[in-house]
């Protein structure tokens, strides 16, 4: 884990999580899918003036109304409970009620008239022969309220049918103006500024923009009874303003790392003048070589701090600029300069960053193998060998300061790929192995995807070994939830390689461009000719593990 010293911010307890739950009310149009929502008071203490699904807190009495209530066989006590309490809260806030007699006929008007909305709900319901249809409500997602806000909430978003001859009606105290409204039509209401939504709204619009019936949306929750995704989101700065992403979008690694409590005061933005803190011994500056290959830019990491003078992991390509800002960075104290691999993008600024530095700070990685391109070539001062440390080490005023570095060797990528762990602090400098938002290219012949995988096996023991919580690409933000984003990979890497397989089955004796278009027909055409160069690693490996083939015996 991160070193707490090591962090830029002083952390702070976030809230305390309230539990609430929410209801999607859906029903079938000729335009798809609509769902209810209501806007907000606006003097209401969260979200006021929002448009939103209705819901409340959980309330004691919830928990203990599970005998008025039907119940699948898979819900759990949980489950029912935070169906009951959106429910209740549908019912006072808009009149709606999911209720049925004993002979099955859903309540109607003439039930919702004859219960009062501020008197005890259950209660109610039970004296009027009514039981509460708690079966029929199905958990969607789970959100939790993001850690910088000072009211958090932990919620299910519950999904059910709107009951038929029924008409929402809003309290007009807590909840206005009850609208039906496609997700689509939501969304561009919001985006065009007619239609306030919070986040949690919006990204469940979204995702239920997917599913074209009821039944569609009610069938999917139904399957494991459990949410479809979780979520408590991260928010940084992009262009100035907040911006939020959740788990499996590509920040939100990075502001894990620079903000655990969820304070916003990273800025997300790329930028190739000056270097972004990440930690006080860490800093990346990304040179300015934007593209397809390399996404916003090399980055170039900076390891240390002025007690223990710095080590820089791959100076990038041999831009003037980029190295003249990698030394006033560190005010020349590089002890180190490591190069992830002899790419074109990473290692040719290792010699004319070390020419700035006075005392000469020697260049480490591997030798390029004869099988790297001829703009591959890359020779450093001295070899890394596999679990060495690179210890950056001095005195300050509280004491000895330690930050200790181990290579692993991680061929596959190309045949010279290292890695590095900063072992006190749980951090994977992963070079091109591990991507933000893409999956990394494997070119024979230097590259090689047996090597790949196998390296990911290894990437993943360290993990585990060193407790890692964080990966630091060459290319892209920050990742979070390491040891997941590695077996994730991986998965993805043999899904490709079963289409592969797929392909040269359907179609054999065909071409590479052929195999392509078919393995790869989820990817634009324009990215078929870098495809083709990792389609190309699978093929040689898939021969390789074919009986027959020698060593395979």
């Amino acid at each position: 884990m991160t070193r707490p010293s090591q962090l830029l911010h002083p952390q702070r307890e976030s809230v305390a999580l309230r539990p609430a739950a929410t209801v999607l009310l859906l029903r079938d149009s000729a335009e798809g899918v609509q769902v209810l929502m209501t806007r907000r008071s606006m003097t209401a203490s969260f979200a006021p003036g929002a448009y939103v699904f209705p819901g409340g807190g959980v309330d004691a009495a919830d928990a203990v109304a599970h005998p008025q209530s039907l119940r699948r066989a898979s819900q759990s006590d949980l489950h029912l409970t935070q169906a009951i309490a959106a429910i209740r809260e549908s019912f006072e806030e808009l009149g709606v009620l999911l209720a049925t007699h004993a002979d099955g006929h859903v309540a109607n008007a003439q039930d919702i008239a004859a219960l009062d909305r501020n008197a005890p709900f259950a209660a109610q319901c039970a004296a009027h022969g009514l039981t509460l249809m708690g079966d029929q409500v199905f958990v969607l997602a789970h959100w939790i309220t993001d850690r910088d806000l000072p009211r958090r909430f932990d919620v299910p978003f519950l999904v059910a049918r709107m009951p038929e001859g029924q008409t929402p009606v809003a309290d007009e105290s807590e909840q206005f103006e009850p609208v039906w409204i496609s997700p689509a039509q939501a969304l561009a209401q919001h985006a065009a500024g007619h239609f306030f939504i919070i986040f949690p709204t919006i990204r469940t619009l979204e995702r239920l923009q997917a599913f074209a019936t009821v039944d569609a949306v009610l069938i999917a929750c139904a399957v494991t009874d459990e949410p479809l995704w979780t979520s408590c989101p991260r928010g940084g700065f992009l262009a100035g303003k907040e911006e939020r992403y959740m788990e499996h979008e590509a920040p939100f690694g990075e502001l894990a790392l620079v903000s655990p409590d969820g304070q916003i005061v990273h800025a997300l933005d790329w930028q190739t003048e000056r270097p972004v803190p990440l930690l006080k011994n860490l800093m990346r500056l990304t040179a300015p070589n934007p593209g397809v290959m390399t996404g916003p830019g090399t980055n170039s990491y900076i390891v240390g701090d002025p007690i223990t003078g710095y080590l820089v992991v791959d100076p990038g390509p041999a831009d003037p600029d980029h190295l003249q800002a990698l030394w006033r960075a560190t005010g020349g104290q590089i002890r180190m300069i490591v190069c992830t691999h002899s790419h074109a993008d990473h290692s040719p600024g290792a010699k004319p960053l070390q020419a700035l530095c006075s005392h000469t700070p020697p260049i480490l990685g591997l030798h390029s193998l004869p099988t790297a391109r001829a703009n591959s070539f890359f020779a450093p001062d001295r070899e890394l060998a596999h679990q060495e440390q690179l210890v950056l080490h001095g005195q300050g005023p509280e004491g000895e300061v330690t930050h200790t570095l181990r290579v692993l060797h991680t061929p596959g990528h190309a045949a010279n790929h290292l890695c590095l762990v900063l072992e006190e602090d749980g951090l994977l400098f992963s070079g091109d192995h591990v991507l933000n938002g893409s999956t990394t290219v494997v070119d024979p012949p230097d590259g090689n995807m047996n090597d790949y995988l196998n390296s990911l096996d290894l990437l993943a023991a360290a993990c585990d070994e060193f407790q890692i919580e964080f990966i630091l690409p060459a290319h892209g933000h920050v990742l979070g939830f390491a040891q997941s984003a590695i077996t994730q990979l991986k998965a993805h890497r043999l899904k490709r390689e079963a289409k592969i397989m797929a392909a040269m089955q359907a179609l054999p004796g065909g071409t590479v461009q052929a195999w392509v278009e078919h393995a790869y027909a989820d990817v634009p055409p324009r990215l078929w000719p870098v495809a083709a160069r990792s389609l190309q690693a699978h093929v040689d490996r898939i021969l390789s593990l074919e009986p027959g083939n020698p060593g395979n015996d």
